[in-house]
């Protein structure tokens, strides 16, 4: 039995993580047995120690079947592949959503007391529990926290199931865990004391750690001039959005997300956390309202998404910040169909396209009238979208390249598929957005 409490498990853990030491770190317990082990990591590392506070957003007939997650900040995360196997509607997925999001207000208010959570952006999230058994709540937190900003992701565990370590690898950046035991059953079975941590608990060690020293971290050379939610009138509906706008932009680039996702889709931040390390400003927004999301038609309606774009970035000329920037659009599975659609509008200038595992196909109509531009991106395992990208290049009568990530499926989940497309995206628009002389920053 490798383990006498959490207290112990976390000053193991703590040592094994001493690389950590001065980085700008964030532990993260997961509540409540991943807190008294995380509260040891964060002694260990003089770092900040707080919660993640997630909810699975469980199938309504297999409640242990994730169909994806929630946190903080209005935060959520959907498997489009589970969605579309178990088909839950759309109206079925916002019920589950709105009883744990309850429930998530409840422990958030209980565990914190008042006090802010913790940003992670542009940071590194150390994400700890006490063991890992399926790994579900830890890839929900791995979810959670990329979309939140987290720049890295690493979940630390003192024990977990084999398999269940190892899925977790495509969540995580890195995955740190000291005993993967061969006869795994639980994770109380390796601790002599295990014990039930209550809310109080963790309330009481985030108030102890307050007091650990603080990490000297250098500050961002050019913290961004705007750093904003919000919120576009496009016909008669208001669309909710993030603008970034870095020190010294080159341009702007507009993100259209797929179905099923959001502006706080992680792979979609993820990606603009580097364009904006690349002085290249970010506009996430949603390109449907929550209601408007119900319905499958809409959805696919890439006349509409088009549109919706259109009126994006014909507002951001109106923004003093903005509006003087060359834009590029980044476009993600049906995304992509609409951001071809919208460059081939005469009312914008649209200096530059990327398309992510996109649908290109869907604005087949327009293809032929494109002149921006067009960097195709397709993971290599992604048979059926690679073969549309390649026809879609084809109708293509403007600069185009179709680059494609070797072993990366559909999501771009394997380790480093996504750091690869945020790279080619970078370069991209910096070449085609920057002027001449500029130079992709480190």
């Amino acid at each position: 039995m490798p383990f006498t409490d959490r207290t112990e498990a976390g000053r193991r853990l703590g040592e094994r993580l001493d690389g950590f030491r001065g980085e700008d770190v964030v532990v993260l317990g997961l509540p409540r047995g991943g807190v008294p082990v995380a509260f040891e990591v964060a002694r260990a590392l003089d770092a900040p120690l707080d919660v993640i506070v997630v909810r699975k957003l469980g199938v309504p007939y297999q409640p242990e079947l994730a169909l994806g997650a929630i946190g903080e900040g209005d935060v959520r995360v959907v498997n489009d592949e589970v969605m579309h196997r178990t088909q839950v509607s759309a109206e079925e997925l916002a019920a589950v959503e709105r009883a744990e999001r309850g429930e998530l207000r409840r422990r958030v208010e209980k565990f914190r007391a008042g006090r802010d959570r913790v940003s992670l952006t542009g940071r590194t999230a150390l994400i700890v529990d006490d063991g890992v058994a399926t790994g579900s709540t830890a890839r929900a937190a791995c979810q959670v926290a990329r979309a939140q900003g987290a720049a890295r992701v690493i979940l630390a565990v003192p024990v977990g199931a084999a398999d269940a370590i190892q899925s977790l690898r495509a969540d995580a950046d890195s995955v740190i865990c000291l005993e993967t035991p061969v006869w795994f059953l639980a994770v109380g079975q390796w601790y002599r004391d295990f014990r039930q941590t209550s809310d109080d608990d963790v309330a009481a060690l985030l108030r102890a750690a307050e007091r650990f020293p603080q990490p000297a971290v250098a500050a961002a050379d050019d913290p961004p001039i705007r750093d904003d939610e919000i919120e576009v009138q496009a016909g008669q509906v208001r669309l909710a959005g993030h603008l970034t706008i870095p020190e010294n932009p080159v341009g702007l680039v507009v993100f259209a997300h797929g179905s099923g996702s959001s502006r706080h889709s992680p792979r979609n931040r993820h990606v603009a956390a580097i364009l904006n390390r690349a002085g290249l400003g970010t506009l996430l927004f949603d390109l449907l309202t929550d209601s408007e999301e119900l319905h499958r038609a809409r959805v696919f309606d890439i006349e509409l998404l088009a549109h919706r774009l259109v009126e994006v970035t014909r507002w951001l000329a109106t923004q003093p910040d903005a509006m003087s920037l060359p834009i590029g659009y980044f476009g993600a599975s049906t995304g992509a169909g609409a951001a071809l659609w919208a460059a081939a509008d005469p009312q914008v200038d649209v200096h530059a396209v990327v398309s992510r595992g996109g649908r290109p196909d869907l604005a087949a109509r327009r293809l032929a009238a494109v002149t921006t531009p067009t960097l195709l991106i397709v993971g290599g395992h992604d048979d059926l979208v690679l073969d549309l990208n390649q026809r879609a290049k084809a109708a293509l009568h403007c600069e185009c390249q179709l680059a494609v990530v070797p072993g990366a499926t559909h999501l771009f989940e394997e380790p480093g598929a996504l750091d690869a497309v945020a790279a080619l995206a970078r370069d991209w628009f910096v070449r085609h957005l920057a002027p001449a002389t500029s130079e992709p920053k480190a």
